[in-house]
């Protein structure tokens, strides 16, 4: 990849593939991560139950606007934190390293976008 802040994603489609998501992982490669694609918008929220690695979770619109940002952490037990915007909808969601979506400056909102291809 030719362009700064490219990250090589696995794709998660489909039930299955979303409901595994990075679960049971031990490490996740600095520019790396997981992009959950929905047909439609939606209100989308997410857990870390048995996820290994703390992450940054990406909610973006059907425009791939940055619509909110967790810093989640891993969850061991039955009752996980859900991480979630409260009244924005989002179309994919993506997954990567803890900190890193302050470190390239993506924000809330924000007049940048992701580009999928």
């Amino acid at each position: 990849c030719f362009e700064e802040n490219c990250f090589s994603v696995e794709i998660a489609d489909n039930k299955e593939e979303r409901a595994k998501g990075l679960m049971n992982r031990e490490e996740l490669c600095s520019e790396c991560g997981m992009l959950f694609i929905y047909d439609n918008e939606g209100d989308y929220k997410f857990w870390m139950k048995n996820t290994l690695i703390p992450l940054d979770i990406i909610w973006l619109d059907s425009q791939f606007r940055v619509v909110h940002i967790a810093n989640a952490v891993p969850c061991d037990t039955d009752e996980c934190e859900l991480y979630g915007p409260d009244s924005k909808k989002a179309q994919y969601i993506l997954e990567i390293n803890s900190g890193k979506s302050s470190e390239i400056g993506l924000v809330e909102g924000g007049g940048g976008e992701l580009v999928y291809s």
